[in-house]
């Protein structure tokens, strides 16, 4: 008899989906960085599965929320500082 198993949801995909949501409302800095370190994992364990597991939608989609979050952080960081050289300048 020829048993099929059924493939599991990876747990580490999960989480970095949930931490790239609340990369952006409860936890900035810590849910972003979370998200893309268990996003990479999980979708390395999702690709070396050979089936047995998915999930790989739900580690890129953490991933990109979390990227997206660090960029928009980096972009608003590199526009404090200009700001206050400016304001330094003209002062």
């Amino acid at each position: 008899m020829n048993e099929q198993t059924v493939p599991t949801t990876n747990g580490l995909a999960i989480v970095s989906l949930v931490f790239g949501v609340l990369g952006w409302t409860l936890l900035p800095f810590i849910g972003m960085i979370v998200a893309i370190i268990t996003g990479h994992i999980a979708l390395g364990q999702v690709r070396r599965s050979d089936g047995a597991e998915t999930g790989e939608g739900l580690a890129i989609a953490g991933l990109v929320l979390g990227y997206l979050a660090l960029a928009v952080g980096f972009i608003a960081l590199v526009m404090i500082v200009f700001g206050i050289g400016l304001l330094a300048f003209l002062a």
